[in-house]
């Protein structure tokens, strides 16, 4: 299911098993993001045309994981 975590181990270890914020790239090429689940306070503030479907929820990445994984991500 998932190829390997982007971004490298060193910037965000787990304490625990917990506070994991990550990027996964997953063997089909699709990515997963594991981070806080911020669904309830999202939706309201959701610009038009953006929503949240029933089996969706909204994490927060935290910034330096998205641009740790940055480099690891392909353009194309």
């Amino acid at each position: 299911m998932f190829k390997k975590r982007l971004g490298g181990n060193e910037q965000n270890r787990c304490e625990g098993g917990y506070h994991c914020p990550q990027i996964l790239e997953m063997t089909d090429g699709d990515f997963a993001a594991v981070g806080a689940d911020m669904t309830a306070e999202a939706i309201p503030a959701m610009p038009p045309g953006a929503g949240v479907g029933t089996n969706e929820r909204v994490v927060r990445i935290p910034r330096q994981v998205l641009i740790a994984a940055r480099a690891e991500i392909p353009a194309a």
